[in-house]
């Protein structure tokens, strides 16, 4: 039976934590900043984590059991 390929797009936006969590990076950091504020510029700056129900989904992406 084939190996399952990672997906590529995926792939590029999450990694996995020591802990076997999934990071990801906030949304709304990209373009279009200067109406947005320092605080909430500051705040999208810093890593989050996959949620619980969308774990499954990333992992079969990233072709992790």
């Amino acid at each position: 039976m084939p190996k399952i390929k990672t997906n590529s797009g995926a792939k590029k936006r999450f990694a996995l934590t020591g802990s076997g969590k999934i990071k990801r990076k906030h949304a709304y950091k990209s373009h279009i900043l200067t109406k947005k504020t320092k605080k909430q510029k500051r705040n999208l700056t810093h890593f989050g984590l996959v949620s619980h129900a969308d774990s499954s989904s990333v992992k079969e992406l990233l072709a992790i059991k």
